[in-house]
Order: structure tokens, then sequence, then C-alpha cells
């Protein structure tokens, strides 16, 4: 039997749901249609890994990254994936960890820009 990771994928639109999928490279590339990248931008051992070109690409905005504050510095394009770290590579998330960041990014989010400002509005009502 294949060994598997359990990750958290947030899709634009949609609430995030866990899925088991398989370790390395090509399996997070055919998860996300492409070339990835990873970023870190929480305190908690987890990474975001998500499609390298989505905004070149075109995909639609799918959650935005905030800093301490809550203002936001980044939105991610098209599906992403948050995985949990291991000293070598991703693995799989914690339960505690699925639970934080599923309510983290419950709600998806539609954008605007408002007067020169980048605002987030949470689409709770199209789920």
């Amino acid at each position: 039997m294949t060994e598997t990771i359990t990750v958290l994928v947030v899709e634009p639109g949609k609430r995030p749901y866990t899925k088991k999928i398989q370790p390395g490279l090509t399996s997070l590339q055919r998860e996300l249609g492409g070339h990835i990248e990873a970023v870190y931008p929480f305190p908690e051992p987890v990474a975001i890994v998500c499609r390298e070109t989505g905004k070149l690409d075109g995909c639609p905005l799918n959650r935005a990254l905030r800093d301490e504050a809550g203002a936001i510095y980044d939105i991610i394009a098209g599906t992403f994936l948050v995985l949990g770290l291991t000293e070598e590579d991703f693995g799989s998330l914690s339960p505690e960890l699925v639970q934080a960041f599923t309510q983290q990014f419950q709600n998806p989010e539609t954008f605007a820009m408002v007067n020169g400002e980048l605002l987030a509005f949470p689409l709770e009502d199209e789920v």
C-alpha cells in the first residue's frame, strides 16, 4: 500500500475539504495543474502550495493572505493546498491544523478595489 498524506484543499468559491494524496512533486503538480510554488505565511508548521503562475494564467482569485493587522498583502489565485511540514518535506496536516485552517479559510471570498483599497468580502450565502 502506498503512503498518502492528508492535505487541506481550498478551491475558489468553495469551502475547504481534506483529501489524501500521494506525497511528492509530481502529485502536487497533478493536483494543482502545473508548476507549483510553496509559501510559508504562518507561524504554524504548514505550507501553502499553489500554482506558480495562477495569477498570470487567469485562475480565479481565491483567498486573501493578511498581515498581523488584518490588512491584505496578497491574494492566492486558483486552488491551493495547505500541507504540514516535516523536517525534510511536506507531510500530513495534524487534526488540529486541519481544524484551524479549515476555519481560517472557511468562507470563500470575492474581491473589489474601493477607493484605492483592496477589500475582500465573504461569500457565505453562495456556498
